[in-house]
């Protein structure tokens, strides 16, 4: 008997993995909960029985799901870390994913809002773009297949019908979940490959929208000719824009049907498109090693940074320090990207600070209209200041109702400066390196700083972002993140019994770290 991790009871290990409670079963076996030992982080191990895979004739689907998840590195793909052998049992050591599958996601939300279902589907065409060009075709995506974290970002799961595809050659198993199989999939025709998961991508698309299915019918055969016509109706509600999109995806004959490359260049999609996502380089970063995790692996693991190197350097993702490394990284990464959203929702609620020094001199107009004030910009691609821009009317009020109350403008502190905007925030970096300070780059022009208080232990957190104000001089703002804004505040506060008291004090030590900062740019 397995028992539950928080279980007094004896627990049951394999490898370096204690084995926890169950989180799913399937056909082939379960998926439990594990700890990793070494690093202490969560995975998943799907548990199968080698009887009972050899029972129901699925060797060939196993193998291949694992070879093909042993290529992928990818922040939208589930990772495999590990496979473990043993005469009765294979265990398959994978990414921990909390959040749920995004079918479950659909089920309690229904349809979702536009840039929700735009933001999972920028995701799931990324991974599919991926596995396309690692030759690798998934043929049986669908809402259930796609995994959720705790950040609601999408984790492409279950390759166990993928295929690999080779040049000159065709596909002709008929696979897949039937309401998100392609017509010639059904027909049981040759095909390539990437036409029919992209058949499947504009179901789910639709599916996101809608909160129904496109093709659907109890009856089987009435489903199948469904499909094979390829009519279907379209809600009102829907934008034409992402209609046309997925009209271009559900078309019958694949040779018509939209590619990958025809989709990132619509302009629905292309609509608040994470740069990450389509990176320019090939795989970027692939080869670059975290030394402050190759750190953690020594600790750890109790080896010396040349062994890290070394079973890095070796290729094998099955040697132990490799599989610490990868499991320190990938949630290094989570905790990252978590803390940058956190620090740009609150960003984006105050900045650019328009009612301050972006606006034109002797008047209430911003100087950049055209420019959403909730993003942030490269100082040195703001729009020229001499730029003639048409505004919007204002709409005339009935003379019985009140004008809103004019906003007053929150004051700003910060440092001018006509130096090149590279040159200014050399000089900040250099001037925190010497103040003992420590920073995260969020972008070149927006660093988190904090400051350790030797007396309490806590830090004291600001923010530098660098601003253009006019054609010749920038500001650099600083901004106190101990605020009722900022996400970390409540959590803060709660800890203390006074609060009035410890807000005035972080205000002063907020003080306190800039004039720090200020005194030693003026050196």
């Amino acid at each position: 008997m397995i028992s539950s991790l928080n279980s007094p009871g004896p627990q049951v290990k394999i490898a370096n993995y204690i084995l926890g409670e169950t989180l799913g079963s399937g056909t082939f076996g379960k998926v439990k909960i594990g700890i990793h030992q070494l690093t202490g982080h969560k995975v998943a191990i799907k548990v199968m029985n080698r009887q009972k895979i050899k029972s129901l004739d699925v060797v060939g689907k196993i193998r291949r799901e694992i070879q093909n998840l042993k290529l992928f590195r990818h922040p939208h793909i589930i990772k495999l870390y590990q496979v473990i052998s043993t005469p009765s049992d294979i265990f398959m050591v994978m990414e921990y994913v909390g959040g749920g599958e995004l079918f479950e996601y659909i089920v309690k939300h229904g349809k979702l809002k536009e840039h929700e279902a735009r933001r999972f589907f920028q995701q799931i065409i990324s991974g599919v773009d991926y596995c396309h060009r690692h030759m690798i075709v998934h043929r049986d995506l669908k809402p259930e297949n796609l995994l959720l974290d705790k950040q609601l970002n999408v984790k492409i799961a279950d390759f166990g019908l993928s295929n690999m595809m080779m040049d000159g050659e065709f596909l002709k198993t008929s696979c897949g979940s039937p309401n998100y199989a392609a017509p010639e999939v059904i027909s049981g025709k040759l095909y390539a490959g990437p036409e029919v998961d992209i058949w499947s991508c504009g179901v789910i698309l639709f599916a996101l929208l809608c909160g129904t299915l496109p093709f659907d019918d109890e009856h089987v055969p009435s489903l199948f000719r469904k499909i094979k016509s390829g009519h279907y109706y379209t809600p009102d509600h829907v934008n034409k824009s992402v209609a046309n999109l997925i009209s271009k995806m559900l078309v019958v004959d694949p040779i018509q049907r939209a590619c990958i490359r025809e989709i990132r260049e619509h302009e629905w999609f292309k609509q608040q498109l994470p740069a990450y996502l389509f990176p320019t380089g090939s795989d970027v970063d692939a080869s670059i090693i975290d030394t402050e995790v190759i750190q953690e692996v020594c600790e750890k693991c109790h080896v010396s940074e040349a062994d890290v190197h070394s079973a890095l350097l070796s290729g094998d993702q099955q040697d132990q320090l490799v599989i610490a490394y990868n499991l320190i990284m990938d949630n290094k990464r989570i905790a990252d990207e978590t803390e940058k959203l956190q620090i740009l929702d609150f960003f984006v609620a105050s900045s650019p600070p328009v009612e301050s020094f972006m606006m034109n001199e002797g008047t209430s107009t911003p100087m950049s209209p055209t420019t959403p004030t909730t993003t942030h910009h490269h100082p040195e691609r703001m729009p020229k200041l001499n730029a003639t821009v048409a505004l919007d009317p204002i709409p005339s009020l009935p003379a019985d109702t009140k004008a809103p109350p004019i906003r007053k403008s929150k004051w700003h502190l910060g440092i001018r400066s006509q130096s090149k905007p590279l040159d200014i925030m050399h000089e900040v970096f250099k001037a925190m390196k010497t103040l003992g300070y420590e920073w995260k780059v969020i972008t070149n022009f927006h660093v988190i700083v904090r400051r350790k208080n030797p007396v309490t232990g806590k830090y004291v957190k600001m923010g530098l972002q660098l601003y253009q104000v006019d054609g010749k001089s920038y500001l650099l703002d600083f901004k106190n993140l101990h605020t009722s804004e900022h996400p970390d505040a409540l959590r803060e506060e709660m800890e203390v019994d006074d609060q009035s008291s410890t807000g005035l004090h972080q205000i002063l030590e907020f003080f306190e770290t800039c004039s720090g900062l200020i005194t030693a740019l003026a050196r």
